[in-house]
């Protein structure tokens, strides 16, 4: 397993990310959908990492830094020809690792209620996640959960 820097210009990488905001927009209305799209994930503050087995994208994930101490994980995701292989998780370790090397504190993120993230949800939680509210500019919205947890 291969984590990447990654410029989001990669065909493989692009379909990735248009399979993520379909799912995102099949489970949740348009108005809570928070993914970012390729040219929000290419903001100064996003890092964008890619997962590959091999030549095959497994999954990627992004750390936005809201500050000096705190970051958000944005738009993770595993191809569905890995779910259930330890991609979610060997990812979301890897971006727990990058966040404490830039020094930050905490993480904090948004994803859907609905029961198509339950595994998501599980992930987070596993991984010692807690349930929180709205942060930075979001707003309280049934068809989604906030989450943050402590990584110093």
């Amino acid at each position: 397993m291969k984590f990447l820097l990654d410029d989001l210009s990669g065909a493989p990488t692009r379909a990735l990310i248009a399979q993520h905001l379909a799912g995102m927009r099949a489970n949740s209305p348009p108005e809570s959908v928070h993914a970012l799209e390729v040219d929000g994930l290419r903001q100064p503050n996003v890092t964008f990492w890619s997962v590959w087995l091999d030549d095959v994208i497994a999954g990627c994930g992004a750390l936005k830094q809201l500050d000096a101490r705190r970051g958000e994980l944005k738009s993770m995701r595993v191809a569905d020809a890995f779910l259930g292989r330890g991609i979610g998780k060997a990812l979301l370790n890897h971006l727990i690792s990058e966040a404490r090397a830039r020094g930050l504190e905490s993480l904090w993120l948004e994803t859907g209620s609905s029961p198509a993230f339950t595994p998501a949800l599980r992930l987070y939680e596993g991984a010692g996640f807690v349930r929180c509210g709205p942060f930075e500019d979001y707003t309280h919205d049934p068809f989604s959960v906030f989450m943050a947890r402590s990584i110093v």
